[in-house]
């Protein structure tokens, strides 16, 4: 009644993946020598991981018939559990902000921001940035509607504003 996965060697080329792109991109930062090179190899692998990774599942789900409905459930209770865990994260992330802004302690010395800290503008990049992604949320809502309304150029022209609007974010 549950979903036995066939070995693959995805996880761990993945977590490689991903463990090569952290250290290369701290060594890039740092100036360290090979630390572009390390951070390229990360981010080709976690992409060729994606890629390969994804098309198996596809293949199993449309070709080998692997995804009954009992899987098809436990896939949708992963994505519904792995959204309520963002915006725990999420959640947990405003809290200690809004703690440490609203009641500073003596250990920062009593004062938000603390000394020494350059303050950004809210009115300049953030407030772009804000824009952009409530846009983009917008835009992917109207793609999920037209989808679903069968409206197919409409869909193309929703999800391509929403990729503009990822990429110039």
């Amino acid at each position: 009644p549950f979903h036995l996965v066939d070995p693959s060697p995805w996880p761990i080329v993945a977590s490689m993946g991903a463990l090569s792109l952290t250290i290369g991109g701290v060594m890039f930062m740092h100036n360290y020598s090979g630390g572009g090179q390390l951070l390229s190899l990360g981010v080709i692998t976690v992409l060729y991981v994606m890629g390969t990774w994804w098309r198996d599942i596809i293949r199993e789900a449309a070709f080998e018939g692997q995804h009954t409905s009992v899987v098809q459930e436990g896939l949708r209770l992963g994505m519904i559990l792995f959204i309520v865990s963002e915006v725990m994260f999420f959640f947990a992330f405003f809290w200690a902000f809004f703690t440490s802004s609203l009641t500073p302690v003596f250990n920062i010395g009593g004062v938000w921001p603390p000394v020494g800290i350059e303050v950004i503008s809210p009115w300049g990049l953030p407030l772009l940035n804000t824009i952009l992604l409530l846009s983009s949320g917008a835009t992917v809502t109207w793609a999920h509607h037209a989808i679903v309304g069968g409206l197919k150029q409409e869909a193309q022209t929703s999800l391509y504003l929403t990729l503009t609007f990822a990429i110039y974010f």
